[in-house]
């Protein structure tokens, strides 16, 4: 048993470790503390008898849920420095990520933690590091920006910071740079296109046009699809294939923006708008759809219905369908978006 001294705000007191032989560590009973080790035994008697590798030999070496230290290999001095490192893991690319549920309440106690971490993984030849900072440790951002972190990307809740640690060009993938939208064209047996007034004042504002939306995190094209033709207009459709994609840049704070044009089939016919969002909706005949000044003017908006009547009458054989397959690459089941439909062909996969 030993005795640690933690500096906490200024405070010093006692804090009793339990040194761990399996790893050569020790553990805590508090967390996220800088800390000081002072032996109250004699030299010879603090040497320490374990027979596994220490932390700061195996670079290879990930302990999880537990804190992560560097031993000074000057083990028979009477006093032993001691710093806790941030808890972290390895990724696929000689990086780390650090665990943000284990970060040091105490700023102080993260300054320090962060400034020994990099230097250990800097030995280790580690190239990025990932930080993930949530709402409750924005305290945190300054210190870790002052330590030369970046950023690299936000969403509600947290914001995510890099650190390159080479002295090369740094090679970590940019922050997400577009954003995925859809389209639905529905028609009916009338020959009637389902169409949307927007409530927005944007540049389509009081034209009747096709129901639009962003698909959600985690959602796929073709649902988003489905979901944002009943949230707008109340008409539940089956996806068919999808007809065409536009590619913008510099739209929405500056992202490049994915419009992905998806053939719908109508299965209920009521319509129900949304009053947040939608003006009015309605079935429009198609060619009155097409008389608009809107169509006539813009280009883009007129070759998309085109593109669409196409598919609608069979003489358009370049839409994409989905297919539902596993991948060992990622792991994981997602859809494949090809123009062969193998459910109405003879195509085995």
């Amino acid at each position: 048993m030993v005795i640690m001294e933690t500096a906490i705000g200024g405070l010093q007191r006692p804090v009793a470790a339990v040194f761990c032989q399996r790893y050569g560590n020790f553990q805590y009973l508090s967390k996220g503390l800088v800390t000081k080790i002072h032996s109250k035994t004699t030299p010879s008697a603090a040497k320490l008898k374990c027979s596994s590798t220490l932390p700061f030999h195996g670079a290879g070496q990930k302990l999880k849920k537990a804190a992560i230290g560097v031993l000074s290999p000057d083990i028979s001095s009477p006093t032993t420095a001691f710093d806790q490192l941030l808890e972290a893991w390895d990724d696929a690319y000689d990086g780390v990520v650090i665990d943000p549920q284990s970060l040091p309440i105490s700023a102080n106690a993260f300054a320090s933690a962060l400034r020994t971490s990099l230097s250990i993984w800097k030995l280790k030849g580690k190239k990025g590091v990932w930080l993930k900072l949530l709402l409750e440790q924005a305290e945190l951002i300054p210190i870790a920006i002052q330590e030369g972190f970046n950023y690299h990307h936000c969403e509600s809740g947290y914001v995510m910071l890099t650190y390159w640690i080479p002295d090369e060009v740094c090679t970590l993938p940019a922050s997400p740079s577009h954003q995925i939208g859809v389209a639905g064209f529905v028609m009916n047996d009338k020959r009637e296109v389902l169409v949307v007034k927007e409530k927005c004042p944007c540049s389509c504002s009081g034209e009747w046009k096709l129901p639009t939306g962003y698909v959600n995190k985690s959602e796929d094209i073709f649902s988003g699809a489905i979901r944002e033709v009943k949230e707008e207009t109340g008409i539940d459709t089956m996806f068919l294939e999808i007809v065409a994609f536009r590619h913008a840049h510099l739209v929405a704070f500056e992202k490049s923006d994915l419009l992905f044009v998806c053939m719908l089939k109508p299965l209920t016919s009521e319509i129900n708008i949304d009053e947040k969002e939608i003006q009015a909706a309605k079935w429009m005949p198609l060619d009155e759809v097409t008389k608009q000044p809107f169509y006539k003017e813009d280009e883009m908006s007129k070759k998309i219905i085109d593109i669409c009547m196409a598919a609608y009458e069979d003489d358009y054989s370049s839409g994409y369908f989905g297919q539902q397959l596993n991948s060992k690459m990622d792991r994981k089941l997602s859809y494949l978006y090809s123009n062969i439909n193998y459910a109405a062909s003879n195509c085995t996969v």
